[in-house]
């Protein structure tokens, strides 16, 4: 049965070492209440109970990858600034070390979000987004070639905000390219994209595009099966990827491999809360189920059962391995 090998798979996920590269953010919450509406403005007035400070981007994939039980590292560009130090305390925080995360020019990009009667009011970005100055590139750069033998599969989630661009991931399909002809290892390279960055991923082992990402990235309308399986089709015949496994929500996910058959995962959630950060839990749990051994199939449905989690949370969603192991045996028993 599927369940069994699902289980002995987020068993393995102890024994798994991803490397996670990208944009790190940091997820700041106003957590409060409100009951009127402001005599300046048709606005609400909430009430602050409670402030929080959480990894996001980047770094949240990195949390879930370590609270599913997984071991990683991260690497990325973080402002020497107050915020930048927080991202180094919360990461060191996970037993991770702080080794890849490198210390640039700009400011760490913050997301604030305020949350009144578990429904967000408003978001505010501060952020820049030009690409990594050269030092900072060369940082990134040194880092990788030095630490990539460490890892078992490379997971880059990238989040529009300049650290992943063309410089980069050109030196890293080298540096994978070597370590395959060398130490004839093949290091599965799982992208989280955005559609404008679309032509640095050429050669991804699996691409996550959301179901609006996708129709970008492909050019394609896809308002039903078949249009969605054409966009799908032109991604991986675009990129050269052996999968791409677009995430559509309330509907689930479809998965299309080499066989060139679509394959649609019902998902998994009973009510959806908050759809913040499960982007990344999914891009954790598949890079996690692909370094410990799962076939494409059975990565995408683990992924799936942790994204019916993670939305039926309120934030910055973050999945346990007990959660995922719970919910692959509740699905077994129907």
């Amino acid at each position: 049965m599927i369940q069994s090998v699902l289980q002995k798979r987020i068993a393995q996920f102890a024994d798994a070492r991803i490397l996670v590269i990208g944009d790190i953010i940091v997820d700041h919450f106003l957590w409060g209440t409100t009951n009127r509406i402001s005599p300046e403005a048709p606005v609400p007035v909430v009430n602050v109970q409670r402030e929080e400070l959480l990894l996001g981007g980047s770094a949240n994939v990195l949390r879930n990858i370590v609270s599913l039980g997984g071991q990683a590292a991260l690497c990325g560009i973080i402002g020497n600034d107050a915020m930048g130090r927080k991202v180094q305390e919360l990461v060191a925080e996970l037993g991770v070390s702080t080794e890849g995360l490198v210390v640039g020019k700009r400011p760490t990009t913050v997301k604030t979000r305020v949350v009144a009667q578990g429904q967000q009011i408003v978001r505010f970005d501060r952020e820049q987004t030009r690409a990594p100055s050269r030092d900072s590139l060369h940082a990134l750069l040194n880092f990788l070639e030095k630490h990539l033998l460490r890892y078992d599969a490379i997971m880059v989630s990238d989040y529009a905000k300049g650290v992943i661009g063309e410089p980069l991931m050109v030196r890293l399909r080298q540096f994978l390219q070597e370590i395959r002809r060398h130490d004839k290892r093949s290091l599965p390279l799982i992208v989280d994209p955005k559609p404008v960055n679309m032509h640095c991923f050429v050669g991804a082992t699996i691409i996550t595009p959301n179901h609006y990402e996708a129709m970008q990235m492909a050019g394609i309308r896809a308002d039903d099966e078949r249009g969605l399986a054409a966009a799908a089709r032109q991604i991986r015949d675009d990129l050269g990827c052996e999968a791409v496994l677009i995430t559509r929500g309330e509907v689930g996910m479809s998965l299309l491999q080499s066989d060139d058959q679509i394959v649609t995962i019902p998902a998994m959630a009973k009510e959806v809360y908050d759809v913040t950060g499960a982007g990344d839990t999914v891009a954790a749990t598949l890079a996690l189920s692909l370094a410990a051994g799962s076939r494409m199939y059975e990565a995408a449905v683990l992924a799936n059962h942790a994204a019916g989690i993670a939305v039926g949370k309120i934030g910055t969603a973050c999945v346990t391995f007990k959660e995922l192991a719970a919910a692959v045996l509740h699905g077994a028993r129907g």
